[in-house]
């Protein structure tokens, strides 16, 4: 048996970049194939459940979907190399993960979907992902604009695009300067948030043409970190004296402090409003104990609406940002009282205390490869 793993993945996915540079960084061998390959549907999909990207074929057999699972599936066999040991950066860690899979979709997909500069460098990639049959463009068309036609359905519209621009490049400037002190989130080695923040930050916004060139040009140093993401080595030649650990003592820097504080605006008035989505969604439709809770893009449980500075916006309501935001959860409670109030008491300097408390109806698990209702 080899020790080579698969990864069925596809370059431009948004989910697939975090998979990925979690396996590169770690230095897991691994061959990665798109699911157009016939092994996909023949071996992958009858485990797999549904056919999403990333999906991990083990050596030996298993399958695993999503990048989450992807991920632990490494981290629990391996003493947890991407885990904080401090409370306060096992929060951070955790939460930056939630913010980069499900609270940064906006901006990613609006940037990818709302300029010409991207069209052909986004049409041979959704054309080379499949086989070469007679319907290969007519299913490109469609998968195109199915994913187009998803940007609205995040809050993408001719009222919101100035704000979601406006926010995006507010981040960019405050993820620039925290860069600029050290080479990843938590200092000196790329923690789980590192990895979730990647999923919009490369394969939607620091490689799709316009926005890359926009990140190249305004936050030079956000830049250097998706490139940095995604090298096996530390890749850090402008450090002069590097460390080669998370900071000490628990440290969280004020400058990815004041990165929160700007995610902050839009990331907790929609959870809180996409919670009242699906608890209204929970009451109506009572699913059993083990019911899929995993649905299409174009599936939701009602529209999550909320405002982001004094502006109203509209944005589907999807179960996924609670399935991790239980962990932030979960690590909170674990913790001894004054550790509590310690992470409490960062968290409201960020402007995120409030995802403490934010809560489903229903608790969200995972079983046969899917996220399902507990």
């Amino acid at each position: 048996m080899n020790d080579i793993h698969r990864l069925y993945a596809i370059t431009h996915s948004l989910y697939s970049g975090r998979a990925r540079a979690y396996l590169i960084k770690q230095g897991i061998a691994f061959r990665e194939l798109s699911t157009g390959h016939e092994s996909f549907k023949a071996e992958v999909l009858p485990k797999a459940g549904i056919p999403t990207i990333p999906t991990l074929v083990t050596p030996d057999g298993e399958v695993i979907r999503d990048g989450a699972a992807i991920i632990e599936h490494f981290e629990a066999s391996s003493g947890r190399p991407s885990q904080p040991l401090g409370p306060r950066q096992r929060i951070m860690s955790a939460l930056f993960d939630v913010i980069g899979t499900d609270g940064l979709l906006r901006p990613a997909m609006h940037y990818r979907w709302n300029f010409e500069d991207n069209l052909d460098f986004i049409h041979y990639h959704f054309l080379h992902s499949q086989r070469d049959l007679p319907q290969r463009q007519e299913k490109t068309e469609h998968m195109m604009g199915r994913m187009r036609f998803a940007a609205q359905m995040f809050g993408v519209n001719d009222e919101t695009t100035p704000l979601v621009e406006e926010l995006y490049l507010d981040y960019l400037a405050a993820l620039d300067k925290h860069f600029g002190q050290y080479p990843y989130l938590l200092g000196w080695r790329p923690c789980i948030g590192d990895f979730g923040l990647l999923a919009p930050m490369y394969a939607h916004l620091g490689r799709d043409p316009y926005p890359a060139q926009l990140m190249q040009q305004r936050a030079v140093r956000v830049y250097r970190w998706v490139e940095r993401m995604n090298r096996a080595d530390q890749d850090v030649p402008e450090f002069f004296d590097p460390g080669s650990d998370f900071l000490a003592d628990d440290e969280v820097p004020e400058t990815l402090i004041a990165v929160l504080r700007i995610l902050a605006e839009d990331f907790i008035p929609e959870t809180r409003a996409a919670a009242e989505a699906i608890n209204r969604w929970l009451e109506e439709k009572q699913p059993e104990q083990g019911a899929p809770a995993v649905l299409r893009l174009s599936e939701g449980m009602g529209n999550a609406e909320f405002a982001v500075r004094g502006q109203s916006m509209t944005a589907i309501a999807q179960p996924y940002r609670f399935y991790l935001l239980q962990r932030v959860q979960e690590e909170y409670a674990a913790l001894a009282a004054d550790e509590q109030a310690s992470v409490k008491q960062l968290l409201e300097a960020c402007g995120m205390s409030a995802v403490l408390a934010i809560t489903l109806q229903r608790s969200l698990g995972r079983a046969n490869n899917l996220e399902v209702w507990l």
